[in-house]
């Protein structure tokens, strides 16, 4: 199985729970497809660099998984047939994206730049 990364911007109407919502429809039908959820990541309500049906605001979450290639199809057709979600984007990960994705997961970027503020503040 390959794995993917998935990011969707869904609708800033939407309240806290119905976001939640939307995501565990999508979630559940990954699983339900034989994908394995690798990693979740909220991103929260952000502001859009160009409006998107007249919205400069959406909430981001990003989908990291592994999936047979012929569910992305489908996957990205529910995508589409759901109004609640405004783009999406679905990328498959070479070895360098898995790499990169792994230490941005465990935090290796964020410990270094701890390490040099506590460097400079001495």
């Amino acid at each position: 199985m390959q794995q993917y990364e998935t990011v969707i911007i869904l609708t800033p109407l939407l309240s806290e729970e119905a976001a939640k919502e939307v995501l565990t429809k999508f979630n559940k039908l990954m699983t339900d497809n034989g994908a394995e959820i690798v990693h979740e990541d909220n991103w929260g309500l952000k502001k859009l660099a160009y409006p998107i049906q007249k919205k400069t605001t959406g909430y981001y979450h990003l989908t990291t998984f592994k999936a047979p290639g012929e569910f992305i199809n489908k996957l990205e057709v529910e995508y589409k047939r759901d109004e609640r979600v405004m783009r999406f984007l679905t990328v498959s990960l070479d070895k360098h994206a898995l790499a990169f994705s792994e230490k941005k997961r465990s935090g290796a970027f964020n410990k270094n730049k701890e390490t040099k503020t506590e460097e400079v503040a001495k």
